[in-house]
C-alpha cells in the first residue's frame, strides 16, 4: 500500500470513528433528556414542599415527593393583573402550564417586562409576566397555604427561592432558597435551618398594606413593637442580608405578588 493511500485510509478510519462517537453521544443525550427532565421537576416540587414546611429531610425521601406534591394545585398567575388566569388564557400567550419556565420568560420580551433602575430594587432586570403559584386548598377549596417563587441579586449572583405564606396571605409559613452563589459560613447561611426557622409566623404586611417585612443588619428585639415584622440579618453577610431584604420588598409589593395576595386576601 503507498503511502498515500496508508493516509487516505487512516483519515476513512478517524472520520468513521468520529461519525460514530457523535451518533452514540447524541443518542445517549436524548436518551437521558427525558430523566434528567424529571429530576429537575422532582428536585424543584421537593424544594416548594421544603418551603412550604411539608417535607423533611429527616422523615422524608425524594420517593415521597410525588405524593406529597399531590397536595398542591398549580396555578399560573398575571402580575400585571393579580388575578390566575386559565390554561386557554395562557395558551393563547402561547404558554404550556405545565411546562412554562419563568427564568427563560424573564428573558424573551414577549412574555417580561423590563425593570428602570429605580424599580429593580431585587437587581433582577426584567420581570416575568406570569408567575407559577402553588396552592394548598381546604375542601371548601379555601387556600390554606401559597408558595410564591421568589429571586434577587444578593453578594455573588442571583439567589433563586420561594416563599410560602398561609392563607391568610400574610404570614410566613416558609422560606428556601435552592440555588444560590453566596459565601460559605457567611452568605450561605440563607440555607441554615435555624435562621430559616426564624421566618415562620412572621407577618409581611403592616396594619395600611405596605410591606413591613425587613431583614436587619442585625439581630432583632423580641420585645419591640415591630418584632412581627423583622428577620435576624446574617452575621457578616451585609450584602447578601440586604439582598434578601430586597427581593422580599419587591416580589411582595406592588409590582410583583401585591396585587394578587391582596385580592386572595379579600
Amino acid at each position: 500500500m503507498s503511502k498515500k493511500e496508508t493516509v487516505k485510509h487512516t483519515l476513512v478510519v478517524a472520520l468513521l470513528v468520529c461519525i460514530v462517537c457523535s451518533v452514540v453521544v447524541a443518542s445517549t443525550s436524548v436518551a437521558l433528556k427525558s430523566s434528567q427532565q424529571r429530576n429537575k421537576v422532582l428536585d424543584r416540587n421537593k424544594n416548594i414542599l421544603a418551603a412550604a414546611g411539608i417535607f423533611d429531610e429527616s422523615k422524608h425521601s425524594k420517593a415521597d415527593v410525588p405524593a406529597l406534591f399531590e397536595q398542591f394545585t398549580v396555578k399560573l398567575a398575571d402580575l400585571e393583573t393579580g388575578r390566575f388566569i386559565s390554561e386557554a388564557e395562557a395558551a393563547e400567550q402561547g404558554i404550556d402550564l405545565q411546562l412554562y419556565d419563568q427564568r427563560k420568560a424573564a428573558k424573551d420580551p414577549a412574555l417580561s417586562v423590563a425593570l428602570s433602575k429605580s424599580e429593580d430594587i431585587a437587581g433582577i432586570g426584567r420581570r416575568e409576566r406570569f408567575a407559577r403559584v402553588y396552592l394548598v386548598t381546604s375542601n371548601d377549596e379555601r387556600i390554606d397555604r401559597i408558595v410564591l417563587p421568589i429571586r434577587g441579586y444578593g453578594l455573588w449572583g442571583t439567589l433563586y427561592g420561594f416563599l410560602a405564606l398561609e392563607g391568610d396571605m400574610n404570614t410566613v409559613a416558609g422560606i428556601g432558597f435552592h440555588e444560590h452563589k453566596e459565601t460559605p459560613g457567611l452568605g450561605a447561611e440563607v440555607d441554615n435551618p435555624d435562621w430559616k426557622a426564624i421566618w415562620e409566623g412572621k407577618e409581611i404586611y403592616a396594619a395600611d398594606g405596605d410591606v413591613a417585612l425587613e431583614v436587619l443588619k442585625g439581630a432583632a428585639n423580641p420585645n419591640s413593637a415591630n418584632a412581627v415584622h423583622q428577620i435576624d440579618g446574617l452575621s457578616g453577610a451585609t450584602l447578601t442580608t440586604r439582598g434578601v431584604d430586597n427581593l422580599i420588598q419587591y416580589w411582595m409589593g406592588d409590582a410583583a405578588f401585591g396585587p394578587l395576595l391582596d385580592k386572595l386576601r379579600s
